[in-house]
């Protein structure tokens, strides 16, 4: 288990100790040594040279609207499939299973021609609706196996005093399911804050451009990569997300808990 800690943990420490590091003290010296100088310019040139704010901004806006599409279509479907039921939903809920095992790469060349008739490319949308798609399999597999452990005494109680469904599923099932949408948000905004094949096929201008993409700021002429600036824009673009994470652990590994295992 320590080796298991360290092996996770020194990563992050040697990305934070390079990034206060003197670009000729990292050049010049052992990379993995104790710093000599400190300095903090490499976290301004971060921000000056690589555009590192809207990039973080993009990265942000992309992350939200998709995580809201996902939590939303995702309990939608779940709901329809697992409580309220009908023929074939178990096919249904097979078919969409599947999608977790389809490649992102295929979906590239089909999506590029059809963003680029319908003037969908460059725009947060075009990376916003397949990061969704993709992650919709996981996130119904997830609520289904939450709703299937919510008594069905529960539903018929609520139909018995008079709820529809609209009403069951915003006063019942959307307060239960607190702790799958935490796990369900965590899981994906960590694949959509860094996923970088999307941004690189449709995004065309620097304006969209997120955190992963924004990195091949820092690669100047003949090749040469400013590594301490580099590792100054990875600190500040992970920070956030394991902030995040800290804060809302216990309440993800009771959806996982609570929703996966169950099912």
């Amino acid at each position: 288990m320590t080796l298991i800690v360290v092996a996770q943990v020194y990563p992050l420490v040697w990305i934070f100790i390079s990034s206060v590091r003197t670009p000729q003290d990292f050049a010049g010296g052992d990379p993995f040594a104790i710093p000599t100088d400190i300095t903090f310019d490499n976290y301004a040139r971060a921000f000056d040279v690589g555009n590192l704010g809207l990039n973080m901004v993009n990265s942000l806006v992309v992350t939200l609207g998709s995580s809201a599409l996902i939590v939303l279509l995702g309990m939608m479907a779940a709901f329809a499939l697992q409580v309220l039921g009908f023929r074939f939903s178990g096919l249904v809920r097979g078919m969409f299973l599947m999608g977790i095992i389809v490649p992102v790469q295929i979906a590239l060349v089909p999506l590029f021609i059809d963003y680029s008739r319908i003037g969908l490319l460059d725009t947060y949308a075009s990376m916003i609706i397949p990061l969704a798609g993709f992650s919709l399999p996981m996130a119904i597999y997830l609520f289904s196996s939450f709703y299937e452990y919510i008594p069905r005494e529960t539903y018929e109680a609520a139909s018995l005093d008079g709820a529809g469904p609209y009403r069951i599923f915003a006063q019942i099932t959307l307060p239960l399911s607190l702790n799958t949408i935490v796990t369900v948000v965590m899981v994906n905004s960590i694949f959509i804050w860094n996923d970088f094949i999307f941004a690189n096929t449709f995004v065309l201008s620097d304006d969209l451009k997120t955190v992963p993409l924004g990195l091949q700021n820092y690669i100047g002429a003949m090749g040469n990569v400013d590594w301490t600036a580099t590792f100054a824009a990875v600190c500040v673009s992970i920070t956030p997300l394991l902030l995040i994470f800290l804060v809302l652990n216990k309440a993800m590994i009771q959806g996982l808990e609570s929703g996966a295992t169950k099912g």
